[in-house]
Order: structure tokens, then sequence, then C-alpha cells
């Protein structure tokens, strides 16, 4: 691949995820009575989660220096540092910029709603106006765009302890 491609794909997920902060403060702000994530909240930050190659990239290229250390324990994610805090929170990935929302996602005919446990106060998550979620689907599909720049539409995920060079 071209390397001119592989720039122009990491510069649109950079501002990809600059718009999505800037989409996802106004909720965090009216909703800031209910959600409990802080830094050093980590529970939903597990191995099991897969980026977007090129998501993977852009912290490559942003944290070379966090990639030569030693990952966080298995069962957590590699990205953690010993007291839970991201150590590439600048390049974190799309799926780490939402969680803790009430999100919201078409399925099948419906709608789908749910929300990290920990933000969860009780209130019926269908009552919500639909503006006080995030709705799931149109950010994930400019990023399988930008990775199709990458790995010609084949959606190549990669799991963030590899990116570890230990």
């Amino acid at each position: 691949m071209a390397e001119d491609a592989r720039d122009r794909a990491v510069a649109y997920v950079e501002r990809l995820h600059r718009a999505v902060d800037e989409l996802v403060a106004p909720l965090g702000a009216r909703l800031a009575g209910r959600l409990l994530c802080r830094r050093g909240c980590a529970s939903c930050c597990t191995d099991d989660l897969t980026v977007f190659e090129v998501e993977a990239e852009l912290i490559r290229r942003r944290f070379p220096q966090v990639l030569v250390a030693e990952p966080a324990p298995a069962g957590h994610c590699a990205m953690l540092d010993a007291e839970g805090a991201c150590r590439v929170y600048d390049a974190r990935p799309y799926v780490c910029r939402t969680q803790g929302y009430p999100l919201r996602w078409a399925e099948g005919e419906g709608e789908r709603r749910d929300i990290c446990p920990l933000n969860d106060d009780g209130t019926d998550l269908t009552a919500l106006d639909e503006t006080a979620c995030w709705t799931l689907g149109p950010v994930e599909r400019r990023l399988a765009a930008a990775q199709a720049l990458l790995d010609d539409g084949e959606g190549r995920r990669v799991e963030l302890r590899s990116l570890f060079s230990t």
C-alpha cells in the first residue's frame, strides 16, 4: 500500500476522532450527573476489544514509546497504566471515546439501547430522548471507509495487545 494513502487514512481518523469528541461533549454535559466514568475507571477496558487497523496505526504513530513498554496484565486493556488510566488517551480508539454513554443502534426493524452498568441509574433507556444517546452506526461506517483505504475493504481489525513489541 502506498504510504500517502496510509497517511491520508490516519489523518482522516484523527479528524474523525476530533469530530466525535466535539459531538459527544454536549451529551457528556447533559448526562454529567449520571456518568460515573472517570480517569482510572477501567471496568470496560478489557483485552477482548479490537479496533480497525487504521486506528491501531494512529496509536503506533502517536505513542511508540508506550508500545515498547510492558502492556497491562492480561484481562485488562493493554494500554492501561498501573492506575487504570489510558496511556494512549489522545489517540484512543472510537469505541473508547463513546463508552459509558447511553448507546442506541438499529437492530432489525427496531432499536436497541444499552449503557455501562456503572452509569445505569435505573432510568428506562427507552424513555430517553434519542438526543440523550450516542447513535452507533454512522461513525462506524466512516471508520470502515477509512479502513478500506488500507485493506481494500477487508475490514481488518486488531487486538490492542498485539501492538506491543514485548
